[in-house]
């Protein structure tokens, strides 16, 4: 994997895969950020979230299960002191499903935390509490 970062001004950057895909970074105001881009660590809190939210859909999809649609909100909270890694994550899943039962969103969810996602393992390893909760919501196929 490679990446690059190149500096635009104040405190806004860009950064950019070899294949040209681009992710816009910035600071929040108080510390000179002028909302150009998303502050990196609420890049890796989105991080977390979609890196699970792909596990979970793919698991899904190999049980053969419809997935309408799936969100994961996140929040966290960050220590007070530098560095200010995060101290907790809770996630919480939504799938829209015609067939899916809790029992395969949450073992999906259990394989994608205890085995896939590598977002949430760095987390967890750094020494953050990571929690879930899961919400199935009944569709028409």
């Amino acid at each position: 994997m490679k990446i690059s970062v190149e500096f635009v001004e104040g405190m806004h950057f860009v950064g950019k895969t070899p294949d040209g895909l681009e992710v816009h970074f910035d600071a929040v105001a108080q510390h000179g950020g002028q909302g150009k881009g998303t502050p990196p660590m609420v890049v890796l809190l989105e991080s977390i979230a979609a890196c699970t939210a792909m596990d979970v859909i793919s698991i899904l999809r190999k049980k053969r299960k419809t997935v309408v649609d799936l969100k994961v909100h996140a929040t966290a909270k960050r220590a007070e002191q530098h560095p200010r890694v995060f101290e907790t994550v809770h996630l919480t899943y939504e799938l829209w499903s015609p067939d899916a039962e809790m029992k395969d969103l949450n073992r999906s969810i259990e394989l994608s935390q205890d085995k896939y996602c590598g977002a949430s393992a760095i987390v967890k390893r750094s020494g953050a509490q990571l929690t879930w909760e899961a919400v199935l919501h009944r569709t028409g196929s």
